[in-house]
This record gives C-alpha cells, sequence and structure tokens, in this order.
C-alpha cells in the first residue's frame, strides 16, 4: 500500500500534468434564434462565429427552429438547459412563452442573455439595439411625409407575441395619432417571418381598402412579401412602404420604387454582442452605463433596470437604407 507521502506527490504529479487541459476548458454560449434559414439570422450567426472564433475561452454556436414557432423554440431551449450549457443567448419568438424555461435555467446556474425582448422578467441582459418605440415611430415620421400626411396606412407583425415587432408597430401608432388627417387600418398584420404570408396579408388589404396609401412592415422579410403585392397591383408610385429589412433581400423592391425605404441594425453585430454580455456574465463583469463594447452602434450604451432582476443595454444602432445606398451593403 503506498504511503501518504507517496499518494500526496502522485496527486500533486497529476495535477500538474492536467493543469493545461484545465486551462484550455471553454465556456459554452449557445445563441438560439426565432427561426433558422431567414438572412435576418443566418447574418447573426455570422457575429456568434466571430466571436467563438475571436476568444480563445469561449465555444460558440447557433441553433433555431425550422419555422417561427414560440413552442419549438422552447423545446429546444428545454433540451439546452439539460444539456446544461454555460450560457444561452436568445432571440424569443414570444418572450412571455419563455419565462419558465428561462427561470429553471437560470435556477440550474446557465447564464441566460435575451435580445429583442425589454418585457423578460428571467433574463440577467437583454439587449436591445435602440429605443424601440422611437424606431417604430422614425418608420411612421417617413410613411406621413411620403403620404403628404393624410390616408390611410397599416402595420405588420411577425407576430402578435414578437414583442419588439409589437412595440414599433405601438411607436408608428402613436406617432400617426398626432397627425389628422391620417388613418390606421387592419393593424399588426401577422406574417409569422413568412414573406408569403406577408405577401397574402397585403393582397388581402389592397382589396379591402384599395386607397391604402402606407405600410410599416414588421419582421425583416415583411417589406418583402409588401413590395410583391403592391408591384403586381401596379402601385408603387401610389404607395408608401417603410419596415424593418436587409439591404440586399430588399434591393430589387427598393429600385422599383415597391418599397421606399428600410432601416435595421446588423444582426451581425447583435450577435457578436450578445455573446460579449454573455461571456461578461459568465465572469462576473458589470455592464456599466457608457460602456463601450467595442461594436459599431454599442460604442456607448445605456444600462437601465430590467422587469426582474436584470438590465437592459440598449445600442444606437439602426441605419437607414434606400434605393440610394443598399449596395453599399453586403448581406
Amino acid at each position: 500500500m503506498l504511503n501518504r507521502t507517496a499518494i500526496l506527490a502522485g496527486v500533486a504529479a497529476l495535477g500538474c500534468l492536467a493543469g493545461p487541459a484545465v486551462a484550455q476548458e471553454q465556456d459554452e454560449i449557445v445563441t438560439v434564434v426565432k427561426v433558422t434559414g431567414e438572412n435576418w439570422f443566418t447574418r447573426m450567426e455570422e457575429g456568434v462565429q466571430a466571436y467563438g472564433e475571436e476568444n480563445e475561452g469561449v465555444e460558440t454556436r447557433q441553433v433555431g427552429p425550422g419555422r417561427a414557432d414560440a413552442a419549438q423554440q422552447s423545446a429546444m431551449i428545454q433540451d439546452l438547459v439539460a444539456q446544461n450549457v454555460d450560457a444561452l443567448a436568445i432571440v424569443p419568438m414570444d418572450p412571455s412563452a419563455l419565462e419558465g424555461v428561462l427561470r429553471r435555467a437560470m435556477g440550474r446556474g446557465i447564464t441566460v442573455i435575451t435580445h429583442e425582448a425589454d418585457n423578460l422578467q428571467n433574463t440577467q441582459i437583454d439587449l436591445e439595439a435602440f429605443d424601440n418605440a422611437e424606431f417604430g415611430a422614425h418608420f411612421a415620421e417617413q410613411i406621413a411625409e411620403c403620404m403628404d400626411n393624410e390616408g390611410k396606412w397599416t402595420s405588420f407583425v411577425g407576430s402578435v407575441g414578437s414583442l419588439t415587432h409589437v412595440q414599433w408597430a405601438d411607436g408608428g401608432a402613436a406617432y400617426m395619432e398626432e397627425i389628422k388627417g391620417t388613418e390606421l387600418v387592419s393593424p399588426k398584420n401577422e406574417s409569422f417571418n413568412d414573406a408569403n404570408q406577408a405577401y397574402e396579408a397585403a393582397r388581402e388589404i389592397i382589396r379591402s381598402h384599395p386607397d391604402i396609401k402606407g405600410f410599416q412592415g414588421g419582421s425583416a422579410i415583411d417589406v418583402i412579401g409588401i413590395g410583391r403585392a403592391i408591384e403586381e397591383a401596379g402601385l408603387e408610385d401610389e404607395t408608401c412602404v417603410y419596415g424593418l429589412g436587409l439591404p440586399q433581400d430588399t434591393g430589387a423592391y427598393l429600385e422599383s420604387g415597391a418599397v421606399d425605404g428600410i432601416a435595421f441594425w446588423d444582426p451581425k453585430d447583435a450577435g457578436y454582442v450578445m455573446n460579449i454580455l454573455a461571456e461578461m456574465a459568465l465572469n462576473d463583469e458589470e455592464v456599466t452605463d457608457g460602456m463601450d463594447l467595442g461594436v459599431p452602434g454599442y460604442e456607448n450604451v445605456s444600462v437601465t433596470e430590467g422587469p426582474g432582476e436584470g438590465v437592459i443595454v440598449r445600442g444606437q444602432a439602426w441605419v437607414d437604407v434606400d434605393a440610394s445606398n443598399y449596395n453599399e451593403f453586403p448581406f
């Protein structure tokens, strides 16, 4: 039998051998998006991957359901909680549907970061690219100016459970309420992040309201479906279409005039910043008001208390694009 001194010496030797392996152990951060395959989230994955490649202490990957469905996303997150990953960075389809699973995740010591979900209680940090009511009002201001401050207009959302889309629609409606010559009809049409559903909804609105002038898009593909319906109806010169979008996806409609303008924040940057915040939280580092996170649009973030015990981090990251400058962006 080995004596105590020999045992301790052996343990010490094993500790030295194990040292490099322990030092190489990485935190696993999994980003969970609303839907896989949509260009918006394909672009976001570039940021997620870039963060992992540039930072040796973490392993990053992105997953998402095959269609934009809150139940599928929740089931995917439950599976990741069971795997006991180190951190989750989530873009919820419906924030309210995730409160329970995120509470369980945090109870198991998993770090939770969210995006587009400033009403969530069970998150440590929610990242917003900007103030959402202001973003929606910005679209409405452009629509109103294009419509000469009179006429019917409508709004689209990915779903009524998609918090930021609803906030943009409400921000636009609040702005338009101050302009007496405008009338909101059929608000918050749901596209479920599907350009064909946005197209069908836009066609129905044009049939029901042939004098419609304005459209505000919510999900990143709404303007594509709306633009297609506008072109088919030959209404490029009679309508004003503004909303969230990606430059290359929307370019043909910007060129034809079926879509008048889009705004966006770069999802690649948002994916990267979510992972910055996740690693900060894993390392017990505090994000503070005015902090520079080293990414365009997030150089001077504001930090406010969230509805739970976490905080909301807001940047100033939106970009306006029209036919004159969409080709400046490679995505």
